[in-house]
């Protein structure tokens, strides 16, 4: 089954008064480019979060974020009282012994002072709460999983449509390679009888217009295309990644194609190779994009 390397996912959990949002997207990528942004908090488990991902994800541009929102009346910078006492006491002395006028606005000036609003805890990471992250990170990756094997699905169903196409216009090209001989037959003989006085051998010819349709033959490559299409299909019901395989085998489908297309020599035939190259091409461009 296919995935897509586009995805998304998100998740929010709460621990005390903390709300943790988990968010994770992902675009195409050859391998695995993983870029992180993680809450300071918990940047201590960043390689944990990192192997976590690496463990789900194999391919594809993946960004990743962690950040904190908290209750702002839970979360308020407190005052330190005795410090700001302490700064009035001063202050109002000074201007009392030098005859400095007093400040007109106390509270914003002792505010402004050092170390009144200021955190003097340092927080700690306990194992309680970097487990509500852990699953939360988890859900979240599950949440873009889920998401890439939506987008696979519609991929996969486009891929069978294009595919079923490709092998329908393959079989219209039989009555116009049938029919080509007489026709090839037909206008070198028309050619010969259009020179006066030329006499040719009927046997030569025949042996030199088996040695021309031979090369024209496209018996070979109408086979191994059949063979691409049939392998392009039992590829994408594997359950496991697949879109490097994919793209090979577009790859060689096309080669049967331009070949194809080379050795058709009219233009009812040319006209179908072009429909082929335009519905191999729609392939290669979503192929880029599966897992």
């Amino acid at each position: 089954m296919i995935q897509s390397m586009t995805g998304y996912g998100k998740t929010v959990a709460t621990y005390k008064d903390k709300k943790i949002n988990v968010e994770i997207k992902s675009l195409n990528s050859k391998a695995l480019d993983l870029s992180t942004r993680i809450a300071p908090l918990y940047r201590e488990k960043e390689m944990e979060i990192r192997q976590l991902i690496a463990r789900s994800l194999t391919r594809g541009k993946v960004d990743f974020a962690i950040w904190v929102e908290k209750d702002s009346l839970v979360d308020a910078t407190p005052i330190n009282a005795a410090l700001v006492e302490n700064y009035y006491h001063q202050l109002k002395a000074i201007s009392d012994k030098v005859g400095i006028p007093e400040p007109t606005d106390w509270l914003t000036t002792l505010t402004r002072m050092p170390d009144v609003l200021s955190k003097t805890e340092i927080e700690q990471l306990c194992d309680e709460e970097w487990e509500v992250v852990r699953q939360a990170v988890c859900q979240a990756i599950d949440a873009l999983t889920e998401f890439r094997r939506q987008e696979g699905a519609a991929l996969e169903r486009k891929f069978h449509e294009k595919v079923d196409n490709i092998e329908r216009l393959l079989h219209e090209i039989e009555p116009y390679e049938k029919s080509r001989v007489a026709k090839i037959r037909e206008s070198i003989v028309k050619g010969l009888e259009m020179i006066p006085g030329v006499d040719y051998d009927k046997n030569r010819l025949e042996q030199e217009l088996i040695y021309y349709i031979e090369k024209l033959d496209i018996s070979e490559e109408k086979q191994r295309l059949a063979n691409h299409l049939r392998y392009f299909r039992e590829t994408m019901a594997e359950d496991q990644p697949n879109g490097k395989k994919l793209g090979f085998i577009a790859q060689e489908m096309g080669r049967e194609i331009n070949t194809t297309g080379s050795k058709s020599n009219q233009a009812e035939m040319q006209n179908i190779v072009v429909k082929m190259k335009d519905e191999l091409e729609q392939i290669k461009e979503q192929v880029l994009n599966a897992l």
